[in-house]
C-alpha cells in the first residue's frame, strides 16, 4: 500500500550502520537528526552518494515518504535525479 506523500527537499547523510542485516552495501543513507524526518528511516536512492563520496558527506535529494507492503516506511529518491552536496 503505496503512500501518497509529495516530493521535497530532505538533508540526508552516509554512514556505516553497527548492522547491515536484511540491508545491501556497507555505507548507507539516513536522514540527518534535528530535521523533519528521524534517522532511522531507510533512504532509497541513488548508489553514487554512499559509493563516491567519504562516509558522512550530507545531501540534499528530492524525496518522498512511502512504504513496502509489509509496512515498513522509508524515503524514496528516484536514482537518476540530482542532488545537492551539502558537505
Amino acid at each position: 500500500m503505496a503512500q501518497d506523500n509529495p516530493y521535497e527537499k530532505v538533508l540526508v547523510e552516509s554512514f556505516i550502520p553497527k548492522s547491515t542485516s536484511g540491508k545491501h552495501g556497507k555505507v548507507h543513507i539516513r536522514p540527518v537528526a534535528g530535521h523533519k524526518y528521524p534517522s532511522t528511516l531507510h533512504v532509497e536512492c541513488s548508489k553514487k552518494l554512499s559509493k563516491d563520496y567519504p562516509v558522512g558527506t550530507k545531501f540534499i535529494l528530492t524525496a518522498k515518504l512511502t512504504d513496502r507492503e509489509d509496512g515498513g516506511e522509508y524515503l524514496y529518491s528516484y536514482f537518476g535525479w540530482k542532488y545537492e552536496v551539502v558537505s
